[in-house]
């Protein structure tokens, strides 16, 4: 197997997917309010984004190691085609990168890196471990992908957080819900190995049907939030497309859930990663919506 190809597992593509996405969308809302952006800079960002993100998965991937025999086989350094020491050496290179390059860039790009790095150490490692720790595990989770990338992001690219447009602040809160659901859903799936070693996350102690129901009445609140929120609150976007993509996304999820069924960990992954599509989407429908 090519060294990329498991670069690539280790990196967790969907989150990938989802920084570059989220990056992206924020540039483009960032420019057309009239700041002026280089894509060099845009470039810079993205390689900081990708090493923050492979440097918090990548950590938890080393400490998880065992669980994910259990639950991720299919994870490079469970499956053995990635040492521990080249793991370690991969993660150690993609937490000093962007650490580097914000130093660079100003105090909104440093702060964000180091708060998002700080979160991922916290959440995965000891003596923390926040995983252990169901509310605080989620608010990690949630506190990095909504104020942290939407606000520090943004920030980074107007050059300041005076005047930030409402649409940011409503990316800002939807993402506070959705990224909880992430977070939540997510282990539904693990419940075997998670028990094993004592990890006592929601849906152990809540049960997997219980979780589900929460993370699905989090992602409705989300659409439906944004979806008034582009009609009374939000300025500068295209009514319509927002508001009815909004819609059309919670439409989906509804259908999508009636086929979720967390005894079967193949079909309930296979809706989780629907979960991270609309997640993907939506950052589109957003920067789509502000540009028309």
């Amino acid at each position: 197997m090519s060294g990329a190809s498991v670069l690539w597992r280790f990196s967790r593509p969907h989150t990938m997917v989802g920084t570059t996405v989220s990056v992206l969308a924020l540039y483009v809302i960032a420019a057309h309010v009239g700041h002026a952006l280089g894509g060099l800079n845009l470039f810079a960002t993205l390689i900081a984004a990708w090493c923050v993100n492979v440097a918090i998965v990548g950590l938890n991937q080393i400490e998880d190691v065992d669980i994910d025999r259990i639950n991720k086989p299919e994870l490079p350094i469970a499956a053995g085609d990635l040492s521990a020491a080249t793991a370690k050496a991969i993660v150690a290179l993609a937490g000093v990168t962007p650490v580097g390059m914000a130093l660079t860039q100003g105090p909104i790009e440093s702060i964000a890196v180091t708060l998002a790095l700080a979160a991922g150490v916290a959440y995965s490692s000891p003596p923390l471990r926040l995983k252990r720790f169901p509310v605080l595990a989620a608010l990690s989770i949630t506190v990095v992908r909504s104020a942290v990338v939407n606000l520090g992001v943004y920030g980074h690219f107007a050059g300041s957080l005076h005047k930030v447009p409402d649409v940011i602040w409503a990316l800002t809160l939807f993402v506070l819900p959705f990224s909880a659901a992430i977070a939540l859903l997510k282990d539904v799936p693990e419940v075997g190995g998670e028990q094993r070693f004592r990890i006592r996350t929601f849906s152990v102690r809540l049960g997997p049907r219980r979780v589900l129901a929460i993370g699905l009445s989090l992602l409705a609140s989300g659409y439906i939030g944004m979806a008034i929120a582009g009609v009374l609150a939000i300025s500068d976007v295209n009514v319509p497309l927002f508001t009815g993509g909004q819609l059309a996304a919670l439409a989906a999820l509804t259908g999508w859930a009636t086929r979720a069924h967390p005894d079967h960990t193949a079909q309930f992954t296979r809706f989780y990663m629907r979960v991270w599509q609309l997640f993907f989407i939506e950052y589109a429908l957003v920067a789509l919506s502000v540009v028309l």
